[in-house]
């Protein structure tokens, strides 16, 4: 399971699309989905050259029956950490390499009675990772928290830890410079899909589907990294019952 940590970290400081899906039914419950996909044609102007040598992968689990097989290390860890892995009980995930057809991705996802409930998809590969390999349990300095009371959905991210995320953006900053010379693909996608019409949006940038009950948003995924309140969210939907 080293390879997880491995593909965050290539993800993160290099080329990687990552789109965020959300759908939510009318009675608020819903699913969210984040997915991550390494781009080869990227990652071959940076060096990554070897990507045929890989061993293939294609696993899927969720993240109780980790807790499950092992146990005997989750016992191990303080009490605050366990709630946390128990937090992500619920988490399906799916990790893919396949040096043939060329592809790499991961597939991060959870359903959810109430999106307020949703944990930080964001971590759940990473303690995973933590989990198996008996590592302690690395925390991301920022949290996207989610809301939605059946007409108004805000999408807020919240600072846990300031020093450490002031470092993360200088690094994030130094891997941007270098990797400025060459045409990778950092891309962060929002697709939403709400169970009546949009009335608004907060960013102007959003696209709305046809019927109004989609809206999909493109950011830079470094500039997001930098200043991830810039993917901060409000979308109002009309009231029920109005024609």
């Amino acid at each position: 399971m080293k390879y997880l940590s491995a593909f965050l970290l290539f993800c993160i400081l290099t080329s990687c699309q990552i789109t965020e899906t959300i759908n939510i039914n009318p009675d608020g419950s819903g699913n969210i989905e984040v997915y991550s996909l390494q781009d080869e044609n990227s990652m071959v102007q940076i060096g990554r050259q070897n990507f045929s040598s890989e061993r293939f992968i294609d696993t899927t689990f969720v993240f109780r029956d980790y807790i499950k097989k092992y146990q005997e290390t989750f016992v191990k860890f303080l009490k605050e950490d366990q709630l946390i892995f128990q937090e992500h009980a619920n988490v399906k995930m799916q990790i893919k390499v396949d040096p043939i057809q060329v592809e790499h991705f991961n597939i991060v996802s959870s359903d959810f009675k109430k999106i307020e409930e949703v944990p930080n998809l964001y971590e759940s590969l990473s303690l995973a990772n933590s989990l198996k390999e008996n590592f302690p349990i690395a925390r991301k300095s920022y949290k996207i928290n989610y809301r939605f009371d059946g007409t108004t959905f805000k999408r807020g991210v919240i600072i846990l830890d300031q020093e450490k995320f002031e470092e993360d953006k200088k690094m994030v900053d130094q891997r941007k410079k270098w990797y400025a010379k060459y045409k990778v693909i950092q891309s962060y996608t929002l697709h939403y899909t709400f169970p009546r019409k949009i009335k608004s949006v907060s960013n102007e940038k959003a696209i709305l589907s046809e019927d109004k009950k989609s809206l999909s948003l493109e950011f830079q995924l470094s500039d997001c990294l930098q200043n991830p309140e810039m993917t901060n969210l409000e979308v109002v939907l009309e009231l029920k019952g109005f024609h």
